[in-house]
């Protein structure tokens, strides 16, 4: 019945239900003011809202009877209600791990703590219970908050009895201040910046100031100070450098490498010291009128840390970020590899390639002959991923090419690439179409990968399984050639489902490899091994600098490796256990499996195998490069926090230059003659 009222009449109906209830001057619950919430509270979400609290205001002027209960009551609500929590606490990420600070934030959204009753957030929890409360509060004309203001009779922050709210401010910026400086001066976090290390520290130098400040405002009595205060210009050139010590350690993070201890802990640093300098504006006033403007702003901002303290999306953004672009920025540097220019360069390529199909080659018989083994489900998980592991690894050592590892490497080359070219207004203009023979460099490096993988997987494997049967006379693929064909039609199976697990797999083991190279540049470990004296002493500097350096070059790569066959090896027998099919489908390994399944049949398919064996090559191959191709570009876009508008404009500059040099693609261009 109450929805089909109009706003006026809610307002009227409310205030006449609860008359008893407000008449009392013990009466401090907070249902009425949480029904006075809900009536302006916009049913949708919005960008942008529209709120209109007229209704309340017209009705509070005409009612005198009802206007004065009500201004006792929001008094009895609001006064004397600590909030020193709300500034030092509510919506600033712990010290704590990234999990925990997720569990905490997700039982909050659902299940919030509650406060003690004597404190302002408990107020808040109560009425302002959705996130975006504090957008619509926002969107209140300025002039129905001055009105609603005046109505209450509310004191400003500088008029209170014994300067209680003033208290609260210098109380929870005193915190934030004291923390600030402690975790900065923690090892892990200093040794981020030794720019700083022979200059005195700007957070100690901040806690100083501020602690001067405090006792002026303590000592005097002060309720508020102009911004020509040498104390605040102080302070605010302070709080600058603690700004740039925290920036300077997020940008060494390319030389010291970064752990998501040290990134919360900067994170959290950075809020801090936002919270700091919102806070401190507050204390500033110049002139008198600034003081009602003030105290609604302030009581605005309190609402938006409430409504916001149990953001994930927002904590997720910022504690991945750096993380995702040191990872992204290892696989940038590795992927410029995989990317040729010259035709010198085309063809070595296609020569690694070829190297890589022979070991995979050598890898779809060991496969075959693992599958014969008689064992549980959990052992051949276990064969297949030592088998995978070991190829893969040996495909990395001996510097041969997987075609589909290179796309989860390059996509950040590419992000690098359109982010690199917007430097200089030239550069700006054609950041696209160099962007553009970029990705060309990058299609044709892929393309000639692919086809040295895939023509040397099939004779290698034929050759094997021919010798094979000529040696022992046995034909190994004899029992299960029509799964072998099968596999690569769609018709038959799943095959697009397992060739996309294989190209999330494909993005994992890059995701992987940086970063394991970022963790051991953040713990020093090349540097830590070089100099290790038991390594020095048993085979000599020279040795154990080669190790070292071994390690640096190598060693993500390979762990990389591991996990990726580790991830291909035991996905089908996961699928069993879960009841569901998975497997998983490589271009490289079904070029291989084709070739032994027409073996097996005794060297004959029918047209229609053929034509959809070599069809389901391709697919596979098309899709093992799509999902890990988008998934690592999607993360390069989100580390470096580019927007996806810009894939649109640099799709668009593709397509043109493929209409204009679709060779290009394909084929390195002509050298030209000198």
């Amino acid at each position: 019945m109450r929805e089909k009222l109009s706003t006026n009449q809610q307002v009227k109906y409310l205030f006449e239900k609860f008359y008893i209830q407000l008449s009392d001057p013990s009466y401090i619950e907070l249902d009425f003011l949480s029904y006075l919430i809900a009536i302006f509270r916009p049913k949708r979400k919005s960008l942008y809202y529209q709120v209109d609290i007229r209704p309340l205001l017209d009705y509070l002027k005409e009612s005198n009877e009802h206007r004065d209960l009500f201004v006792k009551y929001m008094h009895r609500v609001l006064d004397q209600k600590d909030f020193d929590q709300l500034i030092t606490d509510t919506g600033i990420i712990s010290y704590a791990d990234f999990r925990y600070e997720i569990k905490k934030r997700f039982t909050e959204k659902y299940l919030p703590s509650q406060p003690p009753k004597s404190t302002l957030q408990y107020v808040l929890n109560q009425i302002f219970y959705h996130s975006k409360d504090a957008d619509w509060v926002a969107a209140i004309p300025a002039k129905q908050q001055h009105e609603l203001y005046v109505i209450c009779q509310f004191n400003s922050l500088y008029e209170s009895e014994h300067n209680f709210e003033i208290k609260e401010i210098l109380y929870g910026l005193e915190v934030l201040v004291q923390r600030i400086t402690g975790r900065a001066m923690e090892t892990d976090v200093s040794k981020m910046v030794p720019e700083f290390q022979n200059f005195d520290s700007p957070f100690i130098a901040i806690m100083r100031e501020f602690n001067e400040l405090n006792d002026r405002f303590l000592g005097d009595h002060m309720q508020f100070m102009t911004s020509d205060d040498l104390a605040y210009k102080q302070i605010l050139v302070l709080h600058k450098q603690c700004e740039n010590y925290i920036d300077t350690a997020f940008s060494n993070s390319h030389r010291f490498g970064i752990s998501i201890k040290v990134n919360q802990s900067l994170l959290r640093i950075r809020q801090q010291l936002e919270r700091i300098k919102t806070i401190l504006s507050f204390l500033v006033i110049n002139e008198a009128q600034e003081k009602m403007t003030k105290t609604i702003a302030f009581a605005q901002t309190l609402i938006d840390y409430n409504c916001r303290k149990s953001n994930i999306r927002k904590l997720v953004g910022q504690s991945t970020q750096l993380l995702a672009y040191e990872i992204t920025h290892h696989t940038a540097q590795t992927g410029e590899h995989y990317i040729t220019s010259s035709k010198k360069e085309y063809w070595r390529m296609f020569r690694s390639a070829c190297g890589g199909g022979i070991i995979v080659g050598v890898m779809c018989i060991i496969k075959l002959f693992l599958g014969k083994v008689d064992t549980s489900e959990f052992g051949h998980a276990l064969l297949y991923s030592m088998n995978y592991a070991i190829g893969f690894t040996a495909i990395y050592l001996f510097g041969a090419t997987l075609a589909t590892k290179q796309p989860a490497m390059t996509a950040s080359a590419l992000v690098a690439a359109i982010q690199n070219g917007a430097s200089g207004q030239d550069q700006t203009r054609h950041k696209y179409w160099n962007f553009a023979i970029f990705f060309a460099r990058l299609f044709r490096s892929q393309f000639i990968a692919f086809v040295g993988n895939v023509i040397m997987a099939f004779p290698v494997s034929l050759l094997l399984v021919w010798g094979i049967q000529e040696v022992f006379h046995f034909n190994p693929a004899a029992n299960k050639w029509l799964k072998l064909v099968n596999e690569l039609n769609p018709t038959e199976t799943p095959m697009i489902l397992h060739a996309c697990i294989a190209g999330v797999f494909l993005f994992l083991s890059g995701i992987i490899a940086g970063s394991i190279s970022n963790r051991d540049k953040h713990n020093s470990v090349y540097y830590r091994i070089e100099e290790q004296p038991v390594l020095k002493k048993v085979f000599g500097k020279e040795k154990t600098a080669k190790v070292a350096r071994f390690y640096e070059k190598k060693w993500a790569g390979i762990v990389s490796n591991i996990w990726f066959g580790v991830f291909m090896g035991t996905t089908a027998s996961v699928g069993m256990f879960l009841g569901l099919n998975l497997d998983i489908r490589h271009i490289t390994f079904a070029s291989g499996n084709l070739a032994l399944g027409w073996f097996g049949h005794d060297r004959y398919l029918s047209t229609e195998m053929w034509i959809w064996g070599i069809l389901g090559i391709g697919i596979i191959g098309f899709f093992n490069f799509l999902v890990s191709f988008s998934l690592s570009l999607t993360l390069a876009f989100r580390s470096r926090n580019l927007s996806f508008g810009e894939l649109i404009k640099m799709a668009k500059a593709v397509w043109i230059y493929f209409k204009i040099s679709p060779r290009s693609f394909f084929f390195p261009p002509e050298e030209k003659k000198k």
